[in-house]
């Protein structure tokens, strides 16, 4: 399995108050399938992903990627799974104002202590894999949010992982744009990257192979 939940719960406390935001859910999801994760607002479905990509802990229960039992490990153990084994696309684009496209793309293999060159020479790639070759020097201000959520993806990419965890991601864009973003997306699901995507968007939901449907912290279903 790339992803396996076991009876994973989540607590957050307000105050005096605790949020139970998932609630002893379980979910396994095969290397290589297409996810989508639906549900109404506060139903849990960006918990389960911080979750399941190592962002966050769970109050109790199992976590793994790729046999990798995530409750185990320290917080910088942690960061190099997600370095190694998780892209992350999110509504937000949350690229670096300061930087160009290629920068912004080649940054996390920085952090992965890849060289200048081979990172640059792999940031060209990506960007000429998501269509923007001739935008690669642009600054994020430069480019339509079709453009930087593309460039998103790209950086995704970077560290070659074998997950790809998408929050919401055509949420800020148009129609034409966000059906673009969701064919890159089936593009690299095609070439073996398993897709978990977060939507609102039914349509886009509907397009996957697994459908988990969530509501108050809990899977209510999974189509296949």
């Amino acid at each position: 399995m790339a992803i396996s939940l076991r009876e994973v719960v989540k607590r957050y406390r307000t105050g005096k108050v605790v949020v139970e935001a998932l609630r002893g859910v379980s979910l396994e999801i095969p290397r290589g399938e297409y996810v989508s994760i639906m549900g109404p607002s506060g139903s849990g479905k960006s918990t389960l992903m911080n979750i399941m990509g190592a962002l966050d802990k769970p109050s109790s229960g199992s976590v793994r990627i790729d046999g990798i039992e995530l409750t185990r490990l320290s917080d910088s153990e942690l960061a190099e799974v997600r370095r190694r084994k998780v892209g992350f696309v999110f509504q937000q684009f949350n690229l670096i104002s300061k930087l160009s496209a290629l920068e912004n793309v080649a940054l996390p293999m920085w952090f992965a202590g890849v060289s200048r060159s081979r990172r640059l020479r792999r940031a060209k790639e990506l960007l000429e894999l998501v269509g923007l070759e001739r935008r690669m020097h642009h600054k994020p201000s430069e480019l339509s949010g079709g453009e930087q959520q593309r460039v998103a993806i790209a950086r995704a990419l970077a560290n070659k992982p074998e997950i790809i965890l998408a929050d919401e991601p055509t949420g800020n864009l148009d129609t034409a744009s966000g059906m673009e973003v969701i064919k890159l997306l089936e593009e690299l699901n095609a070439q073996g990257k398993t897709l978990v995507v977060v939507t609102h968007d039914t349509d886009f939901g509907r397009r996957a192979r697994m459908r988990v449907k969530m509501r108050d912290g809990q899977v209510l279903e999974v189509e296949r």
